[in-house]
């Protein structure tokens, strides 16, 4: 029966349309609930590629740069902050080091502390910034030679709050997988309450069809192509609206999240599935309904 609908929908018996009626309920519920479908399923998936992409990039940020913090008397932080110096410039894996100006600190503390922090009264660590090479360098080591060299140096590789936020921007990308899997399931579960109530319309009609020798191939069939259709062209018009409403989001915060939601690149090329998608969605679920009908009403 699967190959005969599919010769149906590539070269379909005009006399098949007849069967299943081209206006009505049913033709407007499938065609909305593939099309809301669509549209949501563009959001899934522009939710699933933005936070893969903003994970990967945290962690590439992240991993690239670590921090030492100098924590010691005044008299002594100048002294250490330079031995610091010399043992990350003697260190394989360390790209460049600078440690930071009191106007550079200022400027991280303010968005807590406001503009005016009097960094001279607070007993405020010192920072060197390490940016790492492409080998990346062996913290290990580099914590035991600080240790020697700079007892007050502490290295700190990001790792404890970095992890968090990778492992929250995964989540977030399996949830959109996860919405996709949940949309697939209600337009399957949609369509075929529109194909019943469709069968159990035409119920006279197939038993009439059956008296005049009509397979039950070509009954399916008519109702599986029509069905199909309105799931392509909901679901084509769905996607179409959705991909507008990804292009009209704002885009102006570097590294936000609701700012950086859409598609980069080829990246636009997968919402193009998502029709054909809904199409194979409409077919399966038309196809079972028509097989269970038809064998209910032998």
């Amino acid at each position: 029966m699967i190959a005969d609908t599919l010769r149906l929908m590539i070269a379909p018996n005009k006399a098949s349309d007849t069967v299943v009626p081209p206006t009505g309920f049913t033709a407007r519920l499938t065609v909305f609930a593939a099309g809301a479908m669509a549209f949501l399923a563009v959001f899934a998936l522009a939710l699933s590629v933005s936070t893969g992409r903003l994970a990967d990039r945290w962690e590439a940020e992240l991993n690239s740069s670590v921090t030492i913090r100098i924590s010691a008397p005044a008299d002594q932080v100048e002294a250490q902050t330079l031995a610091v110096l010399k043992v990350l410039d003697q260190t394989a894996g360390v790209a460049s080091a600078r440690a930071l100006e009191p106007d550079e600190q200022r400027a991280l503390l303010a968005p807590w502390f406001g503009p005016d922090v009097p960094l001279e009264e607070l007993p405020l660590p010192r920072l060197v910034d390490v940016v790492q090479g492409p080998q990346g360098l062996d913290a290990a080591g580099l914590r035991l030679r600080l240790a020697a060299e700079a007892p007050g140096a502490v290295l700190d590789d990001h790792s404890r709050w970095r992890a968090p936020l990778v492992d929250a921007a995964r989540a977030l990308r399996m949830l959109g997988w996860i919405a996709l899997g949940l949309i697939g399931i209600t337009t399957a579960a949609m369509i075929t309450l529109a194909a019943n109530a469709a069968l159990a319309a035409n119920a006279q009609v197939i038993r009439v069809l059956r008296l005049v020798g009509a397979r039950d191939t070509f009954i399916a069939g008519a109702f599986v192509r029509r069905f199909t259709l309105r799931g392509l062209i909901g679901a084509a018009a769905g996607t179409t609206a959705g991909i507008v409403a990804i292009i009209l989001l704002p885009n102006g915060a570097e590294g936000g999240f609701l700012t950086g939601l859409g598609f980069e690149g080829l990246g636009w090329l997968s919402p193009v599935l998502i029709p054909p998608l809904g199409a194979i969605v409409a077919f399966a679920a038309t196809r079972a309904a028509a097989l269970r009908t038809l064998s209910g009403l032998r």
